[in-house]
């Protein structure tokens, strides 16, 4: 089992120490309010704020050749997608990707089972974030009865293994838990039923794993007694308030990772080339999209 008494310990006061919301100078209308709940102006404005250092980050990662890692696990609805969504919003897609692996084809069943992600693995220069990973086998694989627990044994040996040697050869890692309620996933299960744009979010899967609430507990208790170490740590984001949990999160990797800003001095856009003669042919011989939505 990874991880002493001592090692807990440790990590315990630690993550009592980690700074959470980072605040810039005169930013204190960004802290909650008295009802506990930051507001719109105030979350918008924060979050902002920390998506230009997240582009500052990915300056950094690309001159520096660093290969980047954040894995992003938990509950159904716990809100993983939606922070994902947040840190790439301005990034570049082809520094920051984003890798949801779909179930495994009949040949990727017969393979190492982390093979598959390590596919996905970047190269320098590059960051990648995983909306689930290789913990589906401690998670969903366990508790839907996909794997044997022959094979969860086998994982908690090699899962440790996995990642360090994912460590040692230089990549980040860094890895996500957003931990959410029983009463609020259920209210987001809820809202999703009523939202035409955000049913498809329900599988039969999750619908499944409601009714299992307490055998995903067991199963992620026992995946942090196998799997949070000193050397790859877990960190529990609370995700009852998505606003928090987002900002918190994003501005806990930016701790994760020592950069320095890059950002290039004011640019001067040089003049249009002179149309001299040439005439653009008419109008009249595009394709247009039909104007549905006229202007004025």
């Amino acid at each position: 089992m990874a991880g002493s008494k001592a090692t807990k310990a440790t990590r315990k006061s630690s993550k009592r120490d980690t700074p959470g919301l980072v605040m810039a100078e005169g930013e204190a209308e960004a802290a909650p309010s008295a009802a506990g709940k930051m507001g719109q102006k105030a979350y918008e404005r924060e979050l902002a704020r920390l998506q230009i250092e997240l582009v500052k980050l990915q300056e950094w990662v690309k001159h520096s050749g660093l290969k980047v890692v954040a894995l992003f696990e938990g509950r159904d609805a716990a809100g993983k997608g939606g922070t994902i969504k947040r840190i790439t919003e301005s990034l570049n897609p082809r520094i920051c990707r984003v890798v949801a692996l779909g179930t495994p084809t009949e040949r990727e069943k017969t393979q190492w089972y982390f093979q598959r992600y390590a596919a996905q693995l970047p190269a320098a220069g590059e960051m990648v974030l995983f909306d689930r990973s290789w913990y589906n086998r401690a998670g969903v694989e366990r508790v839907m009865g996909f794997c044997t627990e022959r094979e969860v044994e086998e994982f908690f040996r090699s899962c440790p293994q996995f990642e360090g040697m994912l460590i040692r050869s230089g990549i980040i890692l860094v890895k996500y838990w957003f931990s959410v309620s029983d009463e609020e996933q259920e209210r987001r299960f809820q809202r999703r039923l009523e939202d035409p744009t955000r049913r498809w979010k329900l599988s039969p899967m999750d619908l499944r794993s409601r009714e299992r609430w307490l055998d995903y507990s067991k199963a992620k208790d026992d995946m942090f007694a196998h799997t949070d170490s000193r050397e790859s740590p877990w960190w529990v984001v609370n995700a009852d308030v998505k606003r928090h949990a987002r900002l918190n999160c994003i501005s806990h990797l930016l701790t994760m990772i020592p950069y320095q800003d890059l950002t290039p001095e004011p640019i001067s856009l040089p003049p249009r080339q002179d149309h001299g003669k040439y005439v653009r042919p008419p109008l009249t011989d595009q394709t247009f999209v039909p104007e549905r939505y006229p202007k004025g």
